[in-house]
Parts: C-alpha cells; sequence; structure tokens
C-alpha cells in the first residue's frame, strides 16, 4: 500500500447544485479542476460534505463520473460510498472500482445501532464488491450514532484491502489507538477541522476535512509547519483557521450553504445552494459570509 498518496491534505468535496437544483456536471469539473490547482493530494468524494444522505445512488455516481473525468491519474480519489442499506452500498462501490477511484470508504449504517460483528460485515461486503480497491473506515460517532470500536478494528484488519481509518471522532488519542491496531501498513486520517494540527502531531498521516474546500492553502501550510516541527507555527494557523469555521456556523445557513456562497465571491465558481431539508442562506447572514470571505483572503496573505 503507497501511503504517500494519502500522506496530504484531501477536501472533502461540496454538491455541486444548478439553479432548479439538480446536479450540474459544469460545476463538478470546475471545482474539481480548482481544488487540483490549489495543490491538494486528493479528494474525498460523496461524504457528509457532499450531501451524500440527500442523494439518490444515480446522482452519487453522476456525481464521480465527473470529479474522475477531471482528477484520474491526477490526485487521489477517495469515493464515500456508504448508504442505509448493503445492496445500494455496493453498487456504489462497483462502480466506484470502475471509476478507477484510489479507495472507497464508509460510514456504519445509522439509525438502528448495530454491533461490530453486523457493522463488519456491512463494510466487508462492500470491500468486496470492489475487491482490488482500497477501503477506509470512516469513524464520526456524532453523526452517525455509532463509535468504531478497537474489536471491530481489529475484525476489519482481517480484510487485506482495509487499509486505513478516516476518524472524524474528537479524542485525538483515538487517532493512535487506530494505528496502534492497525500496524505499519495503515493509515489514519484526521478528521475534525478544528484540531488538524493536534491530529497531525499524534499520528495522522493526513486530513480530510469539509472546510478545506473553502480555504485549501491555510490547512496545506498547517500540514507543512507541522510536518517541519513548528508546532507552534501550526497551532496558530489552526486557530486562525477555528476562527473562520466559528464565524462561518454562526449563520442560519447550513455550513455547506456558506462556504459555497464564499467560494462564489472569492473564485467565481458557482456550486449552488444545498439540499432540502438543509437550511439555504438567508438575507441576513451575507454580512457574515463576507466577513469570512475577507478572513479567509487576510489569513492567505499572510501564509
Amino acid at each position: 500500500m503507497n501511503k504517500e498518496k494519502y500522506s496530504g491534505i484531501i477536501p472533502a468535496f461540496y454538491a455541486c447544485y444548478d439553479k432548479s437544483g439538480n446536479i450540474n456536471p459544469e460545476s463538478i469539473e470546475q471545482f474539481t479542476l480548482h481544488l487540483i490547482n490549489k495543490g491538494v493530494q486528493g479528494l474525498y468524494v460523496g461524504g457528509s460534505s457532499g450531501e451524500c444522505i440527500y442523494q439518490s445512488v444515480e446522482e452519487r455516481k453522476l456525481v464521480l463520473e465527473h470529479v474522475m473525468k477531471i482528477a484520474k491519474g491526477k490526485i487521489t480519489v477517495i469515493a464515500h460510498v456508504a448508504c442505509n442499506n448493503t445492496k445500494d452500498s455496493c453498487e456504489l462501490a462497483s462502480h466506484a472500482e470502475k471509476m478507477g477511484v484510489d479507495a472507497i470508504a464508509a460510514i456504519p449504517p445509522i439509525y438502528f445501532h448495530l454491533p461490530d460483528h453486523a457493522i463488519a460485515a456491512y463494510w466487508n461486503e462492500i470491500s468486496a464488491s470492489a475487491p482490488n480497491t482500497d477501503f477506509i473506515i470512516y469513524n464520526i460517532p456524532q453523526l452517525a450514532g455509532v463509535a468504531l470500536t478497537p474489536d471491530c478494528l481489529k475484525i476489519m484488519r482481517k480484510n487485506p484491502r482495509v487499509i486505513g481509518v478516516k476518524n472524524s471522532s474528537m479524542p485525538t488519542m483515538d487517532i493512535q489507538t487506530f494505528m496502534a491496531i492497525g500496524g505499519e501498513d495503515f493509515v489514519v486520517f484526521n478528521g475534525p477541522d478544528e484540531q488538524l494540527a493536534a491530529g497531525l502531531s499524534m499520528g495522522a498521516v493526513g486530513g480530510i476535512g469539509g472546510t478545506y474546500g473553502v480555504m485549501p492553502e491555510l490547512y496545506i501550510k498547517i500540514k507543512e509547519e507541522t510536518n517541519g516541527g513548528n508546532i507552534k507555527k501550526a497551532s496558530l494557523l489552526q486557530a486562525k483557521a477555528n476562527d473562520i469555521i466559528a464565524a462561518m456556523c454562526s449563520c442560519k445557513g447550513n455550513l455547506y450553504a456558506v462556504m459555497k456562497k464564499i467560494i462564489h465571491l472569492r473564485e467565481g465558481i458557482s456550486l449552488g445552494g444545498v439540499r432540502s431539508p438543509l437550511p439555504n442562506l438567508c438575507d441576513d447572514d451575507l454580512p457574515t459570509v463576507v466577513k469570512c470571505a475577507k478572513m479567509i483572503d487576510e489569513v492567505i496573505k499572510l501564509l
């Protein structure tokens, strides 16, 4: 397993819609090229930031197809394929392998809290549908409602395709726990954007984050400073990122609606709004959105 292709900043790709709320292939390709030009290591497609739970199987295939049209062979692509049933998840996994992604990823099934052996069976069946593709476990207990346990990870490590964890739990010690179980040929990604510097310091090979797409330069610099041993500088930059995140989250509109608007203001790329029931921006949000865009501009000038 080539660790190097996973050892960087990997933005979680945002859903791209047209004015009618349908998937917009042109925007997908434009945004993919934009992020490649920013110097990111890869893209994480079809996850939370991609509003996957509000999209059909066919829509999710369409998104990945247009990402791969631009990104294949240029950067690492990880496709999140989990649905809340095994059949659809396996269909997306098989499609992702045909598209030539580097890895697939999956959260556990949500709503019903399944035991470890059932979660492992679900993940292994998905993996079997893409037998030649790396598999990454997505641990996000605050949203999935169930956490990856050491025992479950030990079960999953029996599958040779399981090469890592995207860890979005808040305790950074989980990174060390999963690394210890996974061994030398295993990778753990930091998930919570607010603690990238800490997660890297605890052994994360890179980061996959929902706010990376709106300010990739900042996160790339945090990783550079951390890798160079400049922990104080990395921490100061992390604090800047966290201030921006807090400001973006203060809007009434959903965070992804805020970030898409910022990208439109700063980069001229239109990604549309967010899909209901996520709340779109309201008029009261616009001054804060402009403020956040300026905050990002000011920080990037200092890099």
